[in-house]
């Protein structure tokens, strides 16, 4: 008996430990209160409630001053993650190696962009040939806090110009500032409110790009839906500038982008009503007053201008042909029943480059890269060896040339660059990282599983060797799922120190993207967008039935329409993941398409005005609008951007908002919001590892850590 009560005892205090643990494991959080509006849309003849909407207003001092009540909640509670600054620390280290592009060739010089290891962005360097290398651009002199970035830079045809765009505070609206490459000085051509452009210069005279209207309000959050595209001269003012094509009222294109072949003999036009599909039209610059040529006057493919031969081009295309060709045509005569095929179709989705005076096709095959070489007659030359199974990127020097660069990753090996010889086909290793990262402790596979209606989807999942599958283990899966987009393995520094910790990342390749082609897009689109949810809900439970992991360590986690996808599986299977972290996600469905370029995703998603059944679609799976009273729903860490014009902030303050609103339990929701900050491209470093603390802080302290899982090694080369 003396026993027993000893024993009874014992599980008493081990009971009122765990308890005690828990509670630690709790910060107290107090919500600021988010006033309700009483404002209603009806949709035939359906009323949708929209209480939040006044925070759609990035104006307003209202909506300000409860971004600063959000942002005080969340970095309070964040501050509090035990092991958050130590996080910190192991991202700034791992982060701390240099890192170099591989080199290009404008003029007579050599250029590649090169970062110490924790500069805010990438330097564009310069060298003579045999001559010794010279800071050229530097963006991070651009602002002191790196809010400034750097976005594209386009060389004039002989060199001796530059033409580049800067995007300030993380805006998609941007500047274009034109410098001499010799003197280094900008010539004082400077155009203003340019938008999803293209840089694409004419001999050494000028160059096209895009715009739209600045328009009235707000240019974060206003509707852009009329691109135009400009010829700039050199020497003259931007009002002078010559509109060359859109504007037309009624023929609306939503992005217009212009390009001009490597021999200045032809201007390309590509129109596009939204991000899929698109119109060609062709004028000869040769001739004066040349009137423009139709290639292709309908949206129904994605075709593309890869090259030319004197008056022959060569397209890219989907037209007929689901996983793309390349095809010839004769620029008299362009129409697609004039086309010949100069390398067909395959059962894997085509990525065509011009390298020398070749044809790099890489190919697909499963989201794993496999290269080949062909010549202008579409005659194989040969198979470039990859140094393993990963993704390439980056062939394409210029006709004369005949070395080439391409880079090397995957998702546990760093990117590395290799110089590989047009001629021979020899590829040697032409520069490699020093990082303290032993990418032989870690293993990354390949896995299919049937979703739920039975198609195969594949899945990467990366770890260090030998853990065990025990249904433990931290995991991060990641999704995306929509506009073509396909996820290829590739190394990040932030998922390598995840990996550090003992952490699993699982990717897979879902309906809606790109790597089985147009019909693997289309399957995840307008009504059939619930197949992208499905792919991603049943790659959580193959993970789970397979004990990689658990539900109370699996974190779900997208950006963008990534940020839908999350937003979705987080109402409709509120029990898959203990964690949720949409970021900069699309989360209101009824009213995207309102703002700034939101109407030309609606290949992808459809719109509430289409019809009946797309309304009553969308507004079954829009996240904002399937958040119910009670239900608990994950540890929730909403990110975004103040300066988000892409995808607006407004969906994700209105999601975090109603969702504070009827959270049961006690799972934290908190919407941390970036100032001056877009929707990701060209954050600074600094801001990027305080973010991914942040989050990785978030995550486990959700899964129950209050120490960090693992040390990690030190001063390991690979």
């Amino acid at each position: 008996m003396k026993r027993v009560i000893i024993i009874v005892l014992c599980l008493i205090i081990l009971m009122a430990c765990k308890n005690q643990t828990s509670e630690k494991n709790v910060i107290v959080l107090n919500y600021p209160k988010t006033k309700t509006v009483n404002t209603v849309d009806t949709y035939f003849g359906v009323e949708v409630k929209d209480p939040y909407r006044w925070l759609e207003d990035d104006m307003s001092e209202e909506t300000t001053k409860w971004v600063e009540s959000q942002n005080l909640v969340t970095q309070n509670y964040l501050n509090k993650i035990p092991f958050k600054n130590k996080l910190k620390k192991r991202l700034s280290e791992l982060w701390n190696y240099e890192k170099i592009s591989a080199p290009f060739k404008e003029g007579n010089n050599i250029y590649y962009y090169k970062n110490n290891g924790l500069q805010n962005h990438y330097v564009l360097y310069k060298k003579k040939e045999n001559g010794g290398e010279d800071i050229f651009l530097d963006p991070n002199s651009f602002s002191k806090d790196g809010s400034t970035s750097l976005d594209a830079v386009s060389f004039s045809k002989n060199g001796s110009f530059l033409a580049y765009s800067i995007s300030e505070d993380g805006s998609d609206w941007r500047k274009i500032i034109v410098m001499d490459t010799e003197t280094k000085e900008n010539i004082g051509d400077t155009i203003f409110d340019v938008k999803f452009t293209q840089i694409s210069w004419y001999k050494n005279e000028g160059f096209y790009y895009s715009s739209y209207d600045k328009p009235e309000g707000s240019e974060l959050s206003s509707k852009t839906d009329q691109h135009k595209v400009y010829y700039h001269k050199l020497g003259t003012s931007q009002k002078d500038d010559k509109l060359v094509f859109g504007g037309t009222p009624d023929e609306k294109h939503r992005y217009i982008y212009a390009g001009v072949t490597e021999d200045d003999n032809c201007l390309f036009i590509s129109p596009r009503i939204s991000t899929t599909g698109n119109k060609l039209y062709i004028k000869d610059l040769s001739k004066k007053n040349s009137s423009w040529i139709t290639i292709l006057d309908h949206t129904k493919s994605n075709t593309s201008v890869l090259n030319n031969d004197g008056s022959t081009l060569y397209l890219v295309t989907n037209l007929d042909a689901p996983n793309k060709r390349i095809v010839k045509v004769d620029v008299s005569n362009p129409a697609p029943e004039n086309w010949v095929d100069i390398i067909p179709e395959t059962n894997f989705v085509l990525q065509p480059s011009t390298s020398g005076k070749y044809i790099i096709a890489e190919y697909m095959v499963d989201a794993i890269s496999k290269v080949m070489q062909y010549d202008y007659n579409g005659n194989f030359i040969r198979t470039i060896k990859l140094p393993g199974v990963g993704k390439a990127n980056g062939f394409g020097c210029k006709k004369e040339e005949s070395i080439d660069y391409f880079s090397f990753t995957n998702y546990n090996t760093p990117s590395s660059i290799y110089k590989f010889n047009l001629e021979t086909g020899e590829t040697e290793l032409y520069w490699k990282p020093s990082i303290e990262f032993n990418s032989d402790d870690y293993e990354s596979n390949q896995v299919f599983y049937n979703s739920k209606d039975g198609t195969k989807i594949p899945m990467i999942i990366t770890h260090k060797k030998g853990i065990e599958l025990n249904g433990k283990n931290p995991t991060i899966l990641y999704g995306y799922g929509g506009f073509n987009i396909s996820l290829n393995p590739g190394f990040s520094i932030a998922m390598a120190v995840w990996m550090e910790q003992g952490g699993i990342y699982a990717v897979p390749n879902i309906r809606g993207g790109g790597e089985y082609g147009k019909k693997w897009h289309d399957a995840g689109i307008k009504t059939k967008k619930q197949n992208v949810f499905d792919d991603f809900i049943t790659a959580g439970e193959y993970l789970i039935e397979n004990q990689y992991t658990s539900s109370e360590y699996l974190a779900i986690r997208g950006g963008s329409n990534g940020g839908l996808l999350v937003g979705a599986v987080m109402t409709q299977r509120p029990d898959l993941a203990k964690i949720a972290l949409p970021a900069v996600g699309v989360l209101d469905m009824l009213r995207y398409h309102t703002f700034t370029a939101g109407a030309g995703w609606a290949y992808d998603y459809g719109t509430a005005e289409d019809s009946k059944e797309m309304f009553e679609y969308l507004k079954a799976y829009s996240p904002l609008h399937n958040i119910n009273e009670g239900t608990k729903y994950p540890a929730t860490l909403i990110t975004t951007g103040d300066h988000d014009d892409r995808v607006v902030p407004a969906h994700s303050f209105k999601f975090a908002a109603e969702l504070q609103s009827k959270q049961a339990g006690n799972n934290p929701t908190l919407i941390r919001i970036e100032i001056d900050a877009g929707h990701g491209a060209g954050t600074p470093v600094s801001k990027t590892i305080e973010q991914y603390a942040d989050i990785f802080g978030f995550t486990l302290y959700n899964m129950g850590f209050e120490v960090l899982p693992y040390k990690p090694k030190k001063k390991i080369k690979g």
